[in-house]
């Protein structure tokens, strides 16, 4: 389907950029949208005992997560457009079904694209958390301590011009189209929906030695600074570990784990404690009023 697409609006670059964007905003919309609905909009006993942040963020701040995340949309849909681009004028290494390799290729080159990602996405947002000035831009990102599904990619347009780098790969190396997009849209983006989410899983739990979960991210976003990049890790926590970045196991030793799974076990996510949890009416998301406050004072030259 995406070879499709770059043959059919290849001839301009306009064109592929629009219907990728039009394209990553129905996805962003159904991928963190249906998880905003099920996990936000009317949270049970059951799910709040895996919450990782016991409160629940305000509809201002989820408004502010859905509006950056669209223009931040419009700027990560650049390089993949200019990849499809360059691709119906072959003028990169990109092909369309099997490209007469084996299945075996296939399946290792994209363990090897997974990996090779996976760190640069790391090592960018370990970066972003070291040096001064990228933090200047990055920080924006850790407005949301208490992120929902919708923070995803609410980020500046720096962040989101590097982490769609790699999806210029395809100009200098042998990549199938179509693996590299659903991998970047399933695989990146629902995996990235997962860890914004603010519940945790049973499996894999806060304690996992190799898979970062989504409590690992909500730590990050609610304590992560520049000089402290804690948790910068997507897929994996090695990168983490590697260079002292992991605390979660620290804090669990220390007895100072805060994790649901720990709070569960402490007793802390009982029916009692959740009657006292202030309950967020949403429905303001649903009104035109709303969304025309947040450019109320908006200055026009």
């Amino acid at each position: 389907m995406i070879c499709e697409a770059a043959t059919a609006f290849g001839q301009n670059f306009f064109h592929i950029w629009l219907v990728t964007t039009l394209l990553g905003v129905a996805t962003s919309m159904v991928l963190s949208g249906s998880s905003f609905a099920r996990l936000y909009w009317k949270p049970t006993f059951a799910q709040w005992q895996y919450k990782s942040n016991p409160k629940f963020p305000k509809p201002e701040n989820v408004r502010t997560e859905i509006l950056l995340t669209l223009k931040c949309i419009a700027l990560s849909t650049i390089f993949p457009s200019l990849s499809l681009y360059l691709s119906a004028h072959g003028q990169s290494e990109a092909f369309c079904g099997w490209g007469g390799r084996s299945l075996t290729w296939h399946v290792l080159s994209a363990l090897v694209m997974v990996a090779t990602i996976d760190f640069f996405e790391w090592f960018y947002h370990y970066c972003g958390h070291q040096i001064p000035f990228l933090w200047k831009g990055h920080k924006s990102h850790h407005r949301f301590y208490n992120p929902t599904p919708f923070s995803v990619i609410a980020d500046e347009a720096v962040d989101q011009l590097v982490r769609s780098l790699p999806m210029l790969l395809s100009v200098i190396i042998p990549i199938n189209m179509d693996v590299m997009f659903t991998m970047f849209t399933v695989m990146f983006y629902g995996f990235g929906v997962y860890l914004h989410c603010g519940y945790e899983l049973d499996w894999p739990d806060a304690h996992h030695p190799v898979i970062n979960s989504s409590y690992q991210h909500y730590l990050h976003h609610a304590e992560g600074a520049v000089g402290k990049p804690r948790h910068t890790g997507f897929f994996v926590k090695i990168w983490d570990q590697m260079l002292g970045g992991d605390v979660t196991e620290e804090n669990f030793k220390a007895g100072k784990c805060g994790c649901a799974k720990c709070s569960r076990g402490r007793g802390e996510r009982t029916l009692e404690a959740f009657q006292k949890v202030e309950r967020v009416d949403y429905s303001p998301l649903l009104k035109p009023s709303f969304w025309l406050e947040a450019f109320a004072d908006v200055k026009y030259a």
